[in-house]
């Protein structure tokens, strides 16, 4: 870009030479008119280099994901993205345990003080590009000791002299690569701080999940009981009726065989709720156990909670940490980029000396010139790469491949955002349709299973009857139950794709 304003400027200039070379003044020498075209075209020449180290990253990468312009998977139309309920999301589901767990995971997760101690690295790295803008000053003190001992006449001198002096060095950024680097790290800062978000939406959306999964594995389990105590009371019948010789022995293992299977599943499910309560502790960061009196408390799966707006996928992108963090990304490459071009350029260095000299040490601030020497010293150098075998034009091609990595990472971020919201928005659409459907299955299968028993105790069907009524019910009510959480959970991933859960540092 700043080849192309080169160019424009030198035919601006060439084209009204006779303007620049227009006496205004008698003309002394032969030199004037083209030293001062030459000028003319060094200040142009600088002034476009100034402008493209100071020009930010062009922005058509942006564009390179098709976003559309609202979501295949809602029904809603129009409006804006509801961002105040997505900030604390996890209230709307009405269950104090949750919201305990979360403020737990918030303040004591291992993950989200990492996130915050890389946002204090970052702070420091920038500093450290900061302070390359700035003139270094050092401090030197020394006393020369100097002994001379004359032969010829056997006389000792001693002489000592006492020096303080400030050493100044400074490299000129007239170019802007140290602004560049100081630009990309700037941009570091804002991707640790969006990551930082990121992770709180990450741990507040694992959080929910693994509770809902807790939950679940309860209710599945008090589901578990009941079916076995029912299959308890048909063995107990079926013992009965063996016992009067109405049912054979057949019939009698048939119904252990039953409910022992049913015993059988128990354990599976308290290994599922000892795991997860290990799983919320380490989300927490609490050692296992340390959670058993908040999650024993009774509960349920939480309920579902009322539709918030999902506005358009523009809105949801900005609100998602992740994708801000990947455009921090692109920028900051960018940044670099600029900064590895412009080491092609020369580099100007300021170096200054100022010090005192004395005698003695006390009279080396003392206000008499004899008493101390004053010197002084600056001194400018420029120096130009000529020849570095290559190194610099590797590392502008390694810049712009890394530049090219975070456009790529950036494209990955938005589809798989967009994809992660459109997921969620038809889960939470699907489970409430077989919910639905389920919860009829279930009340069938539950007053079926009671009209088999009562069949079977009048002698009107065979115990295998009651014994599949009996299977089919517990069948159906885990699935409802299983689909319950499920939908919960969808509204969990709604929120956490939409970007939801964060607090700003």
């Amino acid at each position: 870009m700043c080849d192309a304003y080169v160019d424009i400027i030198n035919d601006f200039v060439f084209q009204r030479k006779d303007e620049f070379l227009r006496p205004r003044r008698p003309l002394r020498s032969r030199v004037a008119p083209r030293a001062g075209l030459w000028l003319a075209r060094i200040a142009a020449w600088c002034a476009c280099v100034a402008l493209a180290a100071c020009s930010t990253p062009g922005g058509q990468w942006r564009d390179s994901v098709d976003v559309p312009g609202k979501w295949k998977g809602s029904s809603q139309a129009g409006g804006a993205l509801d961002t105040a309920a997505l900030k604390e999301w996890w209230k709307r589901f009405g269950d104090s345990t949750l919201d305990e767990l979360i403020a737990k995971a918030m303040a004591s997760s291992p993950d989200i003080k990492t996130a915050i101690s890389k946002v204090a690295q970052s702070r420091g790295e920038r500093s450290v590009q900061l302070a390359g803008l700035l003139p270094s000053v050092t401090g030197n003190t020394s006393d020369r000791i100097q002994r001379r001992d004359e032969q010829s006449t056997g006389l000792v001198t001693r002489s000592e002299t006492y020096n303080l002096s400030l050493d100044m060095t400074w490299e000129v950024d007239l170019f802007g690569r140290q602004m560049q680097n100081l630009s990309a790290a700037t941009k570091d800062v804002q991707q640790t701080i969006d990551n930082y978000y990121a992770a709180q939406v990450t741990l507040t959306g694992d959080v929910a999940s693994a509770y809902i999964t807790y939950r679940a594995a309860q209710t599945r389990l008090d589901v578990l009981r009941r079916n076995i105590e029912t299959r308890r009371e048909t063995t107990e019948i079926t013992r009965w009726q063996q016992e009067a010789g109405v049912s054979d022995t057949l019939e009698l293992q048939q119904a252990v065989s039953t409910l022992e299977q049913a015993r059988a599943a128990i354990p599976s499910l308290e290994q599922t709720i000892s795991e997860t309560k290990n799983q919320l502790a380490v989300l927490c960061g609490q050692t296992p156990g340390a959670l058993d009196r908040l999650l024993d408390r009774p509960g349920r799966i939480p309920r579902v909670p009322a539709r918030i707006a999902v506005g358009i996928p523009a809105d949801a992108l900005n609100n998602r940490p992740d994708v801000r963090a990947a455009v921090n990304g692109v920028l900051a490459a960018y940044y670099r980029k600029t900064a590895a071009e412009l080491e092609r350029f020369p580099t100007i260095n300021l170096d200054g000396s100022l010090g005192l000299e004395a005698l003695r040490t006390g009279t080396i601030f003392s206000p008499e010139a004899a008493a101390r020497t004053l010197a002084g010293s600056l001194i400018a150098s420029l120096a130009q790469p000529i020849f570095e075998g290559g190194a610099i034009t590797a590392n502008i091609h390694i810049n712009e491949e890394l530049a090219k990595q975070a456009v790529y990472s950036y494209q990955s971020t938005v589809l798989t955002a967009l994809s992660e919201v459109e997921d969620a928005l038809v889960a939470t659409r699907k489970t409430a349709e077989r919910l639905e459907t389920l919860r009829k299955a279930d009340a069938a299968a539950q007053e079926a299973s009671q009209l088999a028993t009562q069949q079977y105790q009048a002698g009107e069907v065979e115990l295998l009857t009651v014994l599949e009524t009996q299977r089919t019910q517990l069948s159906v009510e885990e699935e409802r139950v299983n689909t319950e959480a499920d939908q919960v959970k969808s509204y969990v991933q709604l929120y956490k794709s939409l970007g939801g859960g964060w607090e700003p540092l």
